[in-house]
């Protein structure tokens, strides 16, 4: 019984190590510079810069999932990859979200970033276990 547990400490502890968000300067890249260049991007090219900085987080939080089952990580890739296809819709035209609609774009996007990071976490923990829960 013991070396389960202590094999389950082991890959917990694997986990956590090879957690993208555990590295600064890897935060910094992959979630700091996307957001910058969203917030400081002209009307001309917001519709490619929002999508390309989305669709990078998205994709980093996917791959942080699959490689140390961050909890939040599940949640948060598809939705950024989810607010990418949003943010091309509506640039294109193809979805018209009215006058708002990048003011709208950007309040689900980070109040949804805001929950999908904070409560899954605080409810059931950091990571996944191996056995999946």
């Amino acid at each position: 019984m013991e070396s389960e547990h202590s094999l389950k400490l082991a890959g917990m502890t694997c986990a956590g190590s090879r957690d993208i968000l555990t590295k600064p300067w890897l935060v910094l890249a992959f979630f700091g510079l996307p957001v910058i260049a969203m917030v400081v991007v002209g009307e001309r090219w917001r519709t490619i810069v929002w999508a390309g900085a989305l669709v990078t987080m998205g994709t980093v939080c996917s791959a942080n999932a699959v490689r140390c089952r961050r909890l939040h990580c599940y949640m948060t890739g598809p939705f950024f990859l989810l607010m990418a296809l949003v943010t091309l819709l509506h640039g294109f035209g193809v979805i018209p979200l009215g006058r708002n609609g990048w003011n709208l774009i950007s309040l689900v996007t980070l109040v949804g970033a805001i929950v999908l990071c904070c409560l899954p976490e605080m409810i059931w923990g950091k990571y996944r276990s191996v056995d999946g829960r």
